[in-house]
C-alpha cells in the first residue's frame, strides 16, 4: 500500500502536479509517520508550490529521523536561501557536502549563496573547481560565466574567452544535430517568433517582456512562448495570454525542446536567459530555428556560434566599440529597455530630506552587485556628506556585521547604515519614499531597480562601465534625458551624488517631475518599442532569406 502511494506520488511530482503528490505523501505519513523519505518528498512538493516555510519544516522532520540525508540537507539549504537565511543555507549545503563530497548541485548552490552575500572570489573559486571536477556540469559552467560579469577584473575580451571555452565544451559536440532549415524564405510573409525562458513570471525578464508581448502586431507575427516556469504566478498568466501559442517545456530535454521548436517551424528564436539559471542554451546550440537571437536577461554574449544576433542599444554598446567581444552580431535598438511599473498607484511624495534635514542615499539592487569597490565609493560619499544615511538591500547573515564593522573602521557611525531585506512588491516600492538619491552599483549595474527608482521620483547616480552590463544606468538615464547623472570615474560618481545631496531644491524638482518625464521617454513607449523589435526581426529574416537565395 505505502509503496504504491509513493510510486503514484512520484509520478504526479514528475508530471508537474505537486498538489496531487502532496496529498499522496500525506497519506503515506498518516500510515507511517516516521517515513523519512516521505517527509523529504513532501517537502519537495511543498517547495514546488512556493510554500517555503512548510517545506522547511518537512526537511527538518526528515533530518530528525535520518540526520545523514544529504538530499534533505540540500533542499533545506534551498529553503533557507529562499527565506534569506544565508548563514543557515551555507551551513546546510556544507553538511550535505561533508556527507557526500561529490554532491555537485550542493557545491553550485553554495557558490550561488556566497555570490548573493558578496563573497565573489570565494564563489568563483568554488565554481572553477566544480567545472574542473565535473566537466559536463553545464549549469555550473554557466554559473561561472554569469558570476564573472560581477568581477572588476573582467573585461569584454576575457569574458568572450571564457564563453568560448563553454561553447567548445558543451555546444560544439552537438553540431552533428544541426540540420538544414526548410522554412519558406519569403521575406515579407508572416513570421513565427519564439521566446524561450524559465522566467515568464514576476521577475525582471517577465516585467520587461510584458509590454513587448502586449504590443506585438499579431498580423505579421505569430508569437510562441516556450516556458520552463517552475512556479507560475499572475505574471505568467498575463504573458501566456499575450502570446498566440504557449508551450510548457518543463521536464523536456534540450533535444526534445529543440525538436518541438523545429516542428513548430519557428523562424526567429529568442533566448531570454543567456547564462542565468534555467537557461536553455543547448537548445540554441542545436540551431532549431534559422535565425537565433539573445536578449534581455543581461546584455552580454552567449559564446555560441549558432546564436546569430544580440539586441542592444547605442548606450550599452556605443557605435565604434570593439564588437569582436561578442560571438553574435549586435543589433542596436533605440533603447534596450521597455518599462512598465507593476504598481502605479503609489504616489511619489516629497524628498524625505525636506522633512528630516538629512539626505538618505539608497540601493535596492540584488546584493551580489554591490562590489567592494562600490562599498569604498559609498563610504567616501558618506564622509563627503556629513550626517547623511544609506539604506541598502542585504539578505540576512553574519556578513551584515562585517559591513557595520567596515563603516566603523572608516570613522563612520554604523547607525548611518540601514540594511533592509526583501519585501512584497508594494512595500518594496514604498521603500523608495525613504531615500533621496539612488546609487547604482558597479561594475554590474542595475536595470529593473534603476527604472523603479526613477518611477518613484528618485534620481539615480551611475558609473559608466567598460562592459555592456556596466552601462545599464547609462542607457536608462540617457533615455530619460539625465546624462548629467552619469559619472566617468569613481571620483566623479562621488562628486555628482554629493552635489545633488547639497541641492535640496534640485532634489525636489527631480522628485516632482521624474515620473512624467519617464512616461514621455522611449523607456515607456511600448508601441514604438515593439515596432523597433519587430523591424529588427524582419531585417534579420530578410538577411536569412537573402543568404538562402
Amino acid at each position: 500500500m505505502i509503496q504504491q502511494l509513493l510510486e503514484s506520488a512520484l509520478q504526479h511530482a514528475q508530471a508537474g502536479r505537486p498538489q496531487e503528490a502532496e496529498r499522496l505523501y500525506r497519506q503515506v505519513l498518516a500510515l507511517e509517520p516516521r517515513h523519512a523519505q516521505a517527509w523529504h518528498n513532501l517537502g519537495v512538493a511543498l517547495a514546488h508550490q512556493g510554500r517555503v516555510q512548510e517545506a522547511m519544516a518537512s526537511f527538518q522532520q526528515t533530518l530528525a529521523l535520518e540526520p545523514n540525508f544529504p538530499e534533505a540537507l540540500f533542499n533545506l539549504g534551498n529553503a533557507y536561501k529562499d527565506s534569506e537565511r544565508m548563514d543557515d543555507a551555507m551551513a546546510a549545503y556544507r553538511q550535505a557536502l561533508a556527507i557526500r563530497p561529490s554532491y555537485g548541485t550542493a557545491r553550485l548552490n553554495l557558490a550561488a549563496t556566497l555570490l548573493d552575500i558578496g563573497q565573489l572570489d570565494q564563489a568563483i573559486g568554488i565554481l572553477r573547481r566544480l567545472v574542473q571536477d565535473e566537466g559536463n556540469f553545464v549549469m555550473a559552467h554557466s554559473g561561472l560565466l554569469y558570476a564573472l560579469h560581477f568581477h572588476p577584473d573582467s573585461d569584454a575580451q576575457s569574458l568572450l574567452g571564457e564563453h568560448r571555452q563553454w561553447s567548445d565544451r558543451h555546444a560544439r559536440p552537438l553540431r552533428g544535430q544541426i540540420r538544414p532549415h526548410d522554412n519558406d524564405p519569403s521575406p515579407q510573409r508572416r513570421l513565427r517568433i519564439g521566446y524561450v525562458s524559465a522566467d515568464f513570471r514576476f521577475h525582471p525578464v517577465g516585467r520587461f517582456l510584458a509590454p513587448l508581448l502586449a504590443h506585438h502586431d499579431h498580423g505579421p507575427f505569430e508569437i510562441f512562448c516556450y516556458g520552463d516556469v517552475q512556479h507560475a504566478d499572475e505574471m505568467t498568466g498575463r504573458l501566456r495570454s499575450a502570446c498566440d501559442v504557449w508551450r510548457d517545456i518543463r521536464g523536456g530535454s534540450d533535444e526534445q525542446v529543440a525538436e518541438l521548436i523545429r516542428q513548430d517551424r519557428i523562424d526567429v528564436l529568442v533566448d531570454l536567459s543567456l547564462h542565468t539559471g534555467g537557461n536553455r542554451l543547448l537548445v540554441f546550440a542545436r540551431k532549431p530555428a534559422p535565425v537565433q537571437v539573445t536578449y534581455l536577461a543581461y546584455c552580454g554574449t552567449s559564446g555560441l556560434e549558432t546564436m546569430d544576433y544580440r539586441l542592444t542599444d547605442p548606450y550599452l554598446d556605443p557605435p565604434g566599440m570593439d564588437e569582436s567581444a561578442y560571438s553574435e552580431k549586435s543589433v542596436r535598438l533605440r533603447t534596450y529597455w521597455c518599462y512598465e511599473p507593476c504598481i502605479a498607484e503609489i504616489e511619489v511624495g516629497q524628498p524625505p530630506a525636506l522633512a528630516s534635514g538629512r539626505v538618505t542615499f539608497g540601493c535596492f539592487n540584488n546584493y551580489c552587485k554591490v562590489s567592494p569597490g562600490t562599498w569604498r565609493a559609498w563610504r567616501r560619499l558618506l564622509q563627503a556628506v556629513p550626517g547623511s544615511g544609506l539604506v541598502v538591500y542585504c539578505p540576512f547573515g553574519s556578513h551584515r556585521d562585517r559591513l557595520a564593522g567596515e563603516l566603523t573602521a572608516a570613522g563612520l557611525d554604523a547607525d548611518r547604515l540601514t540594511l533592509v531585506s526583501a519585501a512584497p512588491t508594494a512595500a518594496y516600492f514604498e521603500q523608495y519614499r525613504r531615500i533621496d538619491i539612488a546609487l547604482d552599483p558597479f561594475p554590474f549595474c542595475g536595470g529593473t531597480t534603476t527604472c523603479d527608482a526613477l518611477w518613484m521620483g528618485v534620481p539615480v547616480v551611475t558609473l559608466a562601465g567598460a562592459t555592456a552590463v556596466g552601462r545599464g544606468g547609462v542607457s536608462i538615464l540617457s533615455n530619460v534625458g539625465f546624462g548629467e547623472l552619469v559619472a566617468q570615474s569613481v571620483e566623479q560618481y562621488v562628486e555628482i551624488a554629493a552635489a545633488l545631496a547639497g541641492d535640496p531644491r534640485r532634489l525636489a524638482e527631480l522628485r516632482s517631475g521624474l515620473r512624467a518625464r519617464m512616461q514621455r521617454s522611449p523607456l515607456m513607449d511600448a508601441g514604438r518599442f515593439a515596432k523597433d523589435v519587430e523591424s529588427a526581426y524582419r531585417e534579420m529574416w530578410r538577411r536569412w532569406c537573402k543568404s538562402k537565395a
